[in-house]
């Protein structure tokens, strides 16, 4: 295949976030792969960036090819754009299998810039927040199973106030029954996924394999030729045009803190067979020491907090693999701020209602999947382009929050055009065109 200039540089800059941020070395469903290491059901796994020193990656952290961070006390972790082609990406060296992840962060703004929040497996199952930096009304949920992009309809825009100017803690609560996404009010979820929902197709494109969590800032939108060109100008109309870079603008993302509970028994987590079924992972840690669903609870983002800590799998606490029991689990917060846990499948919120957290300043051949929406949506519910929410499930309730109330899983329909299936044809899938 024969690319003008354009476009061989949308392609070359598209592998490169494909391979930092949706990437698989090995597919357990293809072949035989090693195992992932897991948490386990113990204490949460707990990182507060705003603690951390130099420049190397924090324990249990490790940084994608071409990744450069830094830290500071007031902001936290900075994931730092200035050029066309940056994409920092950070990811755990551990997974876990089901489970409660929250994030206390403040997405970049800028047009053509997309910050990300996701949980992805060896075999691209993948749960996804996204926030567009020219689009300040609402963040983007969005799932995937197994790689499969033959469709962009998945995705969901929720409406909150300052989606990218404010700080807000971020949840992703995930079982065998369902996902749960929250933003700062940790007991309304703004949108549930049922296993069975329809767009799983019965189940089958529905996360259940074992994940790492990966926090990214990357280009949507390179520059006015790429929104110019045919091939790329649906991906830079849905990132809201041409990223600006004068060699003194540096587009950030930042966060301060993450708690990470594994509702799983952790040891090494394997694929028993090729059918990508919760049901068919394995825990070395199986047997009559897992079982437990009680854990130890931690907070997040207290000024105490260590740079990281590292929760080893506990013999004495741990849940089924297949269970998808959430354990007693925290939630990030702003600094000082207090933690509540919760059991069972309830998460609780260490931020009041309608608040936003502030603290001070406010504070290798492989597999990608295409994950977002980064493609033109012929029906889009981006509220940026329709001026409005989308639809809302029936007989939902008004949030106390300020945020937009439940949403049904409808979504927009999104299509993906040359530089796409130009990727795809190189052999790395649609990737982090989007998402």
């Amino acid at each position: 295949m024969r690319f003008t200039l354009p476009t061989a540089t949308a392609v070359l800059s598209a592998l490169q976030v494909a391979n930092a941020q949706t990437y698989t070395s090995c597919d357990p469903l293809n072949t035989t792969c090693p195992g992932d290491s897991g948490f386990g059901n113990g204490k949460p796994f707990t990182t507060d960036f705003t603690t951390v020193t130099g420049t190397d990656a924090p324990t249990g952290w490790t940084y994608a090819e071409g990744t450069t961070m830094s830290y500071d006390s007031a902001n936290g972790a900075n994931f730092a754009i200035s050029t066309k082609t940056g994409a920092p990406t950070i990811s755990t060296e551990q997974y876990i299998m089901f489970g409660n992840v929250s994030v206390y962060a403040k997405a970049s703004p800028g047009t053509g810039i997309v910050s990300s929040f996701i949980l992805e497996s060896d075999d691209l199952d993948e749960i996804d927040w996204e926030w567009l930096g020219s689009n300040d009304t609402a963040v983007e949920s969005n799932f995937f199973g197994k790689g499969n992009v033959t469709t962009y309809d998945r995705a969901i825009y929720q409406v909150i106030p300052h989606a990218i100017t404010a700080w807000h803690t971020y949840n992703i609560e995930w079982t065998k029954d369902y996902v749960k996404w929250y933003v700062d009010d940790m007991v309304n979820p703004v949108r549930i996924l049922a296993f069975d929902d329809p767009k799983t197709i019965g189940g089958t494109q529905f996360p259940q394999t074992p994940m790492k969590i990966k926090l990214g800032n990357w280009v949507g939108c390179a520059d006015a030729a790429a929104a110019a060109n045919p091939a790329t100008a649906g991906t830079c109309e849905w990132a809201g045009g041409p990223a600006t870079f004068d060699g003194t603008t540096a587009y950030s993302m930042y966060v301060k803190n993450i708690v990470i509970s594994d509702a799983g028994c952790g040891g090494t987590y394997t694929y028993s067979d090729k059918s990508g079924s919760y049901g068919s992972i394995k825990s070395s840690n199986e047997g009559s020491s897992c079982g437990s669903s009680s854990s130890p609870s931690s907070s997040a983002g207290s000024s105490s907090a260590a740079p990281s800590s590292t929760a080893s799998p506990s013999s004495a606490a741990a849940s089924t693999v297949s269970s998808g029991t959430t354990s007693t689990a925290s939630t990030a917060s702003a600094p000082n701020s207090s933690t509540t846990a919760s059991t069972a499948t309830l998460s609780t919120s260490t931020v009041p209602a309608g608040v936003s957290p502030s603290s001070g300043n406010a504070t290798s051949t492989g597999t990608s999947s295409g994950s977002g929406s980064g493609s033109k949506s012929n029906n889009s519910t981006n509220p940026a382009s329709t001026g409005g929410a989308t639809s809302t499930a029936s007989g939902s309730t008004p949030s106390s929050t300020g945020i937009a109330p439940l949403q049904a899983n409808s979504a927009s329909s999104h299509k993906y055009g040359t530089v796409e299936l130009a990727v795809m044809v190189l052999g790395l899938g649609v990737g982090y065109l989007v998402m």
